[in-house]
């Protein structure tokens, strides 16, 4: 391994088309058309694509936050949902919505400004929720007419009441203490279906019993209580969708064992795919992780974070001892289930070797996809407060909170290594010779893989023509359907495998 290879030579250009880096432009001449009565306009912003890593994965799955939103609005609304994302061009005002409202995080504040200010002078109201405003309201409040600070769901029907009756107030709040089982399912039925991946993104539980100091959970003033909705309500959810494919967007889908393998019974008789992010000590349970291969999961992401114990420690992180992930991987791909690691860079113990370290680690246990971000201090985090006394910030330019930028001056090297080594993190993973070190043991699984890793990585371009075509789904359904066709023959092969090896116990039980 050779620790300075990061930064041997500078890395490659990578293309980035402006759609991709560039919000569209709003005309400041545009008249402002009359507004329809109970009309809501949902606005997912656009915020620039990092070109490091793919482009698809902003295609994957719609934003569950508006489809909520849309599912507790009164039926005597009309709601339209628009992502910027999707580069369909700028967002509808013909005709002008009576109340628009806009979802608001880091990175993509300033935009979802700008839209706000625009349709303002247009006539139309503007509620911004979101965890920005959350962490920043007085920064938000100058751009909305309303703001709604906490579960937005709860809030939502009372809001277009005051709407309705004259009598918005300047800010709205709620706890995330409800009954997580009442309430609505998203409605889907809003999605542009064909521009994305899956519009199955479930969601069953809220919070983690962890509590990272990085992690925007962390952040003040948010108190989000571990919460379960019912297994059967979930897998109801998945069925109505008619997707063979859904992805939890759950923290950490794994932070109750019981309600994770009561979740995998239910789901098990859809005979669909699934992925989850969840926590690696998920692993402690050996016969969860085979229920959850029987119920159809084939992928997880998983917050490895760092593979130094000292750093984890230092971000309050709860998760077994680095020297054991391999072993835990291991039982994973045993059981069928794709690893998504997902490493944090630039921890204060981190030193230049973490990259080429990091690189190899990831090769040698053949994990099928990584992700990476730079150590980003959120604002109102434990990190954020602890960088600010110790003078490490170097701006507070939240479009570069993105986690692709070092916006802190680490420890043991620059800002500009930093990002360096990010970078060369990507390009060393996206290569033809590390997707082909880490294709997987069983020969069945790597033509899949190939497919996956080419397609989902080193196709940039590709998926740029896919998104603004809106050939996401297109391409990518008989894809899908493939892959759960393989998965349950798999699931079967699997079944029988793991009766046999339970069969000398249940003769002994049986006293022969």
């Amino acid at each position: 391994m050779n620790a300075l290879e990061p930064f041997s030579r500078p890395l490659r250009r990578h293309w980035n088309p402006p759609e991709m880096s560039r919000p569209p432009m709003l005309d400041p001449s545009a008249p402002a058309n009359p507004a329809e009565p109970r009309y809501a306009l949902l606005i997912n912003p656009f915020y620039p694509k990092d070109p490091n890593a793919s482009f698809g994965k902003h295609a994957l799955t719609p934003t569950l936050a508006l489809t909520s939103f849309a599912a507790a609005t009164p039926e005597h609304w009309r709601v339209r949902y628009w992502d910027e994302n999707l580069i369909d061009g700028r967002p509808p005002f013909q005709p002008m919505p009576e109340l628009v409202g806009i979802t608001v995080h880091l990175t993509f504040a300033r935009r979802a400004f700008e839209l706000a200010d625009w349709y303002r002078r247009r006539g139309s109201k503007v509620i911004m929720g979101g965890l920005h405003v959350l962490s920043c309201p007085e920064e938000c409040a100058p751009h909305a007419d309303a703001l709604a600070l906490g579960d937005g769901v709860q809030l939502w029907p009372r809001i277009l009441a005051d709407v309705e009756s004259d009598r918005l107030q300047r800010r709205y709040a709620a706890t995330y203490e409800n009954d997580y089982r009442d309430d609505p399912a998203p409605r889907r039925s809003i999605l542009p279906r064909k521009s994305f991946l899956t519009t199955s993104s479930l969601i069953a539980t809220r919070g983690c019993h962890n509590r990272c100091g990085f992690c925007y959970l962390a952040t003040e003033g948010l108190r989000m209580p571990y919460r379960m909705r019912d297994p059967a309500q979930i897998a109801a959810e998945f069925e109505a969708d008619g997707q063979p494919y859904g992805v939890f967007i759950d923290n950490n889908l794994g932070s109750r064992r019981d309600y994770l393998r009561a979740l995998c019974a239910a789901l098990r008789p859809l005979q669909k795919i699934w992925s989850a992010a969840v926590t690696i000590d998920v692993t402690d349970d050996p016969g969860l992780i085979r229920d959850m291969a029987l119920a159809g999961c084939t992928g997880v992401f998983v917050g490895f974070e760092s593979l130094t114990d000292e750093n984890l420690a230092d971000a309050h992180k709860k998760t077994p001892k680095t020297g054991d992930y391999a072993r835990r991987v291991r039982m994973l791909h045993e059981c069928g289930i794709q690893v998504n690691g997902s490493f944090v860079l630039g921890f204060d113990h981190d030193r230049k070797d973490v990259f080429a370290r990091t690189a190899a680690w990831v090769e040698e246990n053949r994990l099928e996809c990584s992700t990476f971000h730079i150590l980003t201090p959120y604002p109102a985090t434990p990190l954020f407060r602890q960088m600010e006394a110790q003078g490490r910030l170097l701006h507070r330019d939240w479009s570069l909170y993105d986690t692709a930028h070092a916006v802190f001056q680490p420890k043991h090297m620059s800002p500009e290594e930093l990002e360096q080594g990010y970078g060369w993190m990507y390009q060393r993973l996206f290569s033809h010779r590390s997707i082909w070190r880490r294709r997987p043991e069983d020969w069945r699984a790597v033509a899949p893989y190939l497919a996956m890793s080419y397609l989902y990585k080193r196709s940039n371009r590709f998926w740029h023509l896919l998104i603004k075509h809106d050939l996401v789904h297109t391409v990518w359904r008989p894809l899908v359907e493939l892959t759960r066709i393989r998965h349950l023959r798999f699931r079967q092969r699997f079944a029988e495998r793991s009766e046999l090896k339970a069969a000398p116990a249940n003769v002994v039980a049986a006293g022969v």
